[in-house]
């Protein structure tokens, strides 16, 4: 008899849900509890662990020479992208500053944690999660916004920023990237709130925003995929197109101007104003959004 799997995928995906979660307690004989890992919808923080579980700073030396073959002219780069990306990879250390980074964001997050769900008599609240139409990611990673779980009448006290997600705080600390991807985008009320906090802690220097070579997550993820591509074809290695232009892969759409623009194109847009779009879902989103050329 074949294995019966509670969730299915039908690209054949297994779902963290079914991975190596650890079983934490059982409330009646049809509901046990057990852990899930979550990633948090519409943010992005600098990396603790990338690649895999190799630490950031591991790449310092991959993305200074990637940088020379940027300068070189040898990297699948347009030369905008190539020209906002260079100066943040020659200096040697962008692997570092990411960790250095990441590091910070955890500490960052695990304060708002221990602020926000400690209730003024000392008890702990729990945590709410409201999850994307597409519950999980391609990690098996259950995808969902986090708040702190308040009462009817604390919420009737608190204005919508007061009880804001921890998704938002961590932007608003400058420890996060706004990182929305279509279709699981905020409400407008939320998505407003997010691009608001995420120009002010630019604007402020706050957080990894304080050094003005910051690579983004994803924009460090991005180039360490970039560093293995132009290795392969400086070690003489045959690429399709599609493999030279796989390391990045989203479109970007200004959410202040409604251009959308190609992947390597996402720099002309101010970072708290990017929606990022799959080039599958770039059809559906130009004509429910009201999309044009940027």
């Amino acid at each position: 008899m074949s294995q019966v799997k509670i969730f299915w995928d039908p690209q054949g995906v297994e779902l963290n849900a079914l991975g190596d979660n650890e079983y934490l307690r059982t409330t009646d004989g049809d509901t046990p509890f057990v852990s899930m890992s979550i990633r948090m919808l519409s943010i992005d923080a600098p990396e603790v662990h990338y690649p895999g579980t190799q630490k950031p700073s591991k790449q310092d030396a991959n993305l200074k020479q990637l940088a020379d073959w940027i300068q070189q002219g040898k990297a699948p780069i347009q030369d905008g992208l190539a020209e906002y990306l260079q100066p943040k990879l020659v200096t040697g250390n962008a692997g570092t500053l990411q960790e250095n980074q990441g590091t910070q964001a955890t500490a960052e997050f695990t304060k708002l944690i221990s602020e926000k769900l400690t209730r003024p008599d000392g008890t702990t609240r729990r945590v709410f999660l409201r999850t994307a139409n597409q519950p999980f990611d391609q990690n098996g990673r259950l995808l969902a916004y986090v708040a702190p779980n308040y009462s009817d009448a604390e919420r009737a006290k608190l204005s919508r920023k007061e009880r804001a997600t921890f998704n938002l705080l961590l932007v608003d600390s400058g420890w996060a990237a706004t990182l929305p991807i279509y279709p699981s985008i905020p409400s407008y009320p939320d998505l407003v709130m997010l691009q608001e906090a995420g120009k002010d802690a630019l604007d402020k220097k706050r957080g990894a925003w304080a050094e003005p070579l910051t690579l983004t997550g994803y924009e460090f993820r991005m180039c360490v995929k970039l560093f293995a591509v132009t290795d392969k074809l400086m070690r003489g290695e045959k690429l399709s197109s599609a493999q030279k232009s796989g390391w990045v892969e989203r479109y970007c759409v200004d959410m202040t101007t409604r251009e959308i623009y190609y992947p390597q194109d996402y720099y002309r847009v101010a970072p708290y104003n990017r929606i990022f779009v799959w080039s599958a879902d770039v059809g559906d989103a130009v004509a429910k959004m009201n999309l044009v050329p940027g």
